[in-house]
């Protein structure tokens, strides 16, 4: 099927309390994993790149691959600029026809955090597409207050939140120490579906307490590209004589196939496309 936004994605999954799984397209074989496994377990997902997978291969490239994928399957799937870094990369994804963008502000001040995300929610919401954006600092101790949270979705008009809890991006190196209390009060005083980043390595069941308390879309990145390498590694090295990318990479894909099933499992979005929604 097309494209779909993902502002109808996670408006769906904050209402009946599940999240859409969102997943790195690096390349065409991960996109394949991704799709062919949320048709086979009938969940919405999402596809995003950085800015450094659209440097690496290019923002056609990855509209073109994503859209052809998402035609080929009757679930939805969304395109998403994941951690965008500039208003020039959010403005050159909404021409190639992304339906989500992310801004990541959280590295500047308060202030200034809020005039980059309302000047790109401006620009996207002008084209029908719906803004992410990030307040604290994942990956560090700086987690986000609910007051803050509120007085920046109030100003912003930013649809979705990613803020920091406790999360970090790529290897945890110690215990996962969410602040689901934080969590449920950012939701409650902002009212709009919350993104949980660094979620490789969280167990299963913080990923579903999490979203009870607000989060509907959960991002995974780092397992995929571990099992992809890892698969990659350990068939060249028993197959040595194998040179056929075709089958060297269909053995990759289907490692990543499974850890996209159990992430679908662990998010509950399973069976949510033909779910119909409550008046």
């Amino acid at each position: 099927m097309p494209l779909v936004s993902t502002k109808e994605l996670l408006t769906d999954a904050r209402r009946n309390g599940y999240a859409v799984p969102a997943f790195p397209a690096h390349h065409l074989d991960m996109i394949r994993a991704v799709t062919e496994t949320a048709e086979a377990m009938q969940s919405p997902v999402i596809l995003q790149a950085t800015p450094a997978t659209l440097k690496q291969v290019g923002a056609d490239f990855i509209t073109a691959m994503v859209r052809t994928a998402a035609d080929r399957v009757p679930v939805p799937v969304s395109l998403h600029l994941d951690h965008g870094d500039s208003f020039t990369t959010v403005i050159r994804c909404l021409r190639q026809g992304f339906t989500s963008v992310m801004i990541d502000g959280s590295h500047l001040p308060f202030q200034e955090n809020i005039r980059l995300v309302k000047k790109v929610t401006e620009a996207a919401h002008a084209a029908g597409v719906p803004v992410e954006s990030e307040l604290g600092t994942i990956d560090a101790s700086e987690m986000t207050d609910p007051a803050d949270a509120e007085e920046f979705v109030t100003a912003t008009g930013t649809d979705f939140l990613a803020p920091a809890f406790g999360t970090a991006h790529g290897v945890y190196r110690k215990a996962v120490r969410l602040d689901l209390a934080r969590l449920e009060a950012i939701a409650c005083r902002t009212g709009i579906p919350l993104v949980m980043h660094g979620a490789s390595g969280v167990p299963p069941e913080e990923i579903r307490r999490s979203i009870r308390a607000g989060i509907a879309k959960v991002n995974f990145s780092t397992e995929l590209k571990q099992i992809f390498s890892a698969t990659l590694r350990r068939f060249l090295t028993d197959s040595p004589e194998e040179t056929d990318p075709r089958k060297i990479f269909r053995v990759a894909r289907e490692g990543v196939s499974d850890v996209i099933r159990e992430k679908i499992a662990w998010t509950q979005s399973a069976g949510e496309p033909h779910r119909e929604s409550p008046a």
